[in-house]
């Protein structure tokens, strides 16, 4: 596959073969994001564990130090009292019966969905369509919750789901381009703490193998997993 003349040129600032301290990984990224948008940078973390098998799962949910730099829309299932919360804590989107016929019609115009643990008989309903897309509520990350004011301020402030993939690796968004370089490594460390806490009874060896840190259009850059655990 061709190479454009930015990406390669961005490629020669980095040594490919060396392990960098978040710090400077971070200065590096930063400095080669030159797209014309405001480009996310994502920090993907290789683990030493096997998630087909249930002790070896790796999920959870950080809250960003400095925020996402997005702007999430927050669907949230309650009724009553709570569905009143949920809109005065900010939620897009509130309801029950109705928000989930409007879902089974294919009207999905949020990106986190936050139910109360009632409404999970209903909203199970909807596991084919709101599973694949990483949005089904799990009460291990506070999506399924009586709390709804905190579940919907932690969404839309900058908490991050974090769930290990079939090849071992967690990907995740620490923030944008225009941040500055201390509000990035400040995410980049509380990710990487949040998945280090986060190591299930099942895994085995070297839990943290290789993490990586990119923007959207630029190079990865290898950081020194003793440094960043260390952290």
């Amino acid at each position: 596959m061709a190479i454009g003349k930015r990406l390669s040129a961005a490629r020669e600032t980095i040594d490919r073969d060396a392990l960098y301290t978040v710090d400077d990984a971070v200065k590096h990224v930063k400095a080669n994001a030159k797209a014309k948008f405001d480009e996310t940078i994502e920090l993907a973390i290789n683990l030493g564990v096997d998630p087909r098998h249930a002790d070896q799962m790796v999920r959870g949910v950080c809250e960003l130090p400095n925020g996402t730099g997005r702007s999430v829309r927050v669907a949230v299932f309650a009724k009553g009292p709570k569905a009143e919360e949920a809109t005065k804590a900010g939620a897009d989107v509130v309801g029950a019966e109705d928000l989930m016929e409007q879902i089974q019609g294919g009207n999905i115009n949020f990106d986190k969905v936050i139910a109360t643990p009632d409404m999970m008989p209903l909203v199970g309903r909807l596991g084919k369509i709101l599973g694949p897309r990483g949005m089904m509520p799990n009460p291990k990350v506070g999506t399924v919750t009586m709390d709804v004011t905190k579940a919907v301020g932690a969404s839309k402030g900058g908490a991050v789901e974090f769930r290990v993939e079939k090849a071992g690796i967690i990907h995740a968004g620490v923030g944008k381009a225009s941040f500055t370089e201390g509000q990035l490594a400040e995410n980049v460390r509380a990710l990487i703490s949040a998945v280090v806490k986060a190591k299930p009874t099942g895994a085995k060896g070297t839990y943290v193998k290789r993490i990586a840190l990119s923007s959207t259009m630029g190079p990865g850059v290898k950081i020194d997993t003793s440094d960043a655990v260390s952290a």
